[in-house]
């Protein structure tokens, strides 16, 4: 008797969740919202294609034994001289511009998706304790804040990846250079979260739930992380979205200059640096088609992030 009721109480649990979140603000908004819909479904499909790279990628880039040199500059299929084998056509290096793409989108998201968590787990961390604690370890983080934030993420990361390459050498750095440009532009980018979650807990510490944690005893690290900070995710959330485009293109403008991914393992943004010398030759194709999937992952998740913005806002909530 037991053994058939025990299913499907969670089977009516479940659907008690998402008849729920069916009846939710944030379910009606999305699926009235075609821009956003369009905007998840493209990232999805990025985020997929990037994962499945290995699978889906005609050729893989890093194999030497695939790449032949005599290959290079192929134009895409839709052009004179193409070559059937390459439909988006080849770098300078004879590497497929459809597979070096992919595998490209895979480090380009995974630098942005690494670099926001840093952010947000330091941010998150002084922003906690600089809200609840307030005085003097207030006034001192915020300090580091403001300091912090008196330097752009370019110019900071500028300094440090170039003093590396001089001080341990080209090679080192190719071989750390995605753990390199995960930690630099997640160190530039906390203090925005710590100034959000700041914020929040100034407004929430006083409230009867927290007084209420106090009288229990509870802890001030169990009282921070368990009660307080759960309430503070919204605003998190829309800062992440945003985030995480920055950093994807903090990472392209780093390769650019010469001081992001190693030509042996491309991001988008050195494939872009390494095809810009060629596009008054002719072949466009090596930092144009790229760029055009550079700027439309970040602008689907910009469009995402201001859709959340406008949905996790209740001043804009009309009920």
């Amino acid at each position: 008797m037991n053994d058939t009721a025990a299913p499907t109480t969670v089977n009516e649990a479940e659907y008690s969740r998402w008849q729920r979140f069916k009846r939710s603000h944030l379910y009606h908004s999305f699926v009235n919202d075609r821009v956003a819909m369009v905007s998840l479904l493209i990232f999805l499909l990025y985020a997929v294609a990037a994962l499945l790279a290995p699978l889906i990628a005609p050729y893989d880039p890093y194999d030497p034994a695939m790449i032949d040199i005599m290959d290079s500059e192929i134009p895409p299929s839709w052009q004179e001289e193409a070559d059937e084998r390459f439909l988006l056509g080849t770098d300078a290096q004879g590497r497929d511009m459809l597979s070096t793409m992919l595998y490209g989108t895979r480090i380009s998201l995974l630098i942005g998706v690494c670099a926001v968590i840093l952010q947000c787990l330091l941010g998150v961390l002084v922003g906690l304790t600089a809200g609840y604690f307030g005085g003097r370890v207030d006034s001192f983080l915020m300090r580091l804040a403001d300091i912090q934030l008196s330097f752009s993420t370019l110019m900071v990361a500028i300094v440090v990846l170039a003093v590396f390459q001089a001080a341990f050498g080209a090679e080192l750095y190719a071989e750390l250079a995605i753990f390199m440009l995960i930690l630099v532009i997640g160190i530039a980018e906390w203090p925005q979260y710590a100034r959000t979650v700041r914020a929040s807990v100034l407004a929430e510490k006083h409230k009867e739930y927290v007084d209420a944690a106090r009288v229990m005893g509870f802890t001030s690290r169990r009282i921070m992380w368990g009660h307080i900070l759960p309430n503070t995710l919204s605003p998190l959330l829309v800062i992440s979205t945003v985030q995480v485009a920055n950093a994807i293109i903090s990472e392209a403008s780093l390769s650019f200059l010469g001081l992001g991914m190693p030509v042996s393992q491309p991001s988008l943004g050195s494939l872009i640096s390494s095809g810009f010398e060629y596009i008054f030759s002719g072949s466009w194709w090596i930092t144009v088609i790229p760029g055009f999937v550079l700027v439309i992952l970040v602008l689907v998740m910009n469009l995402l992030g201001d859709w959340l913005r406008d949905v996790l806002n209740p001043k804009l909530y009309k009920g």
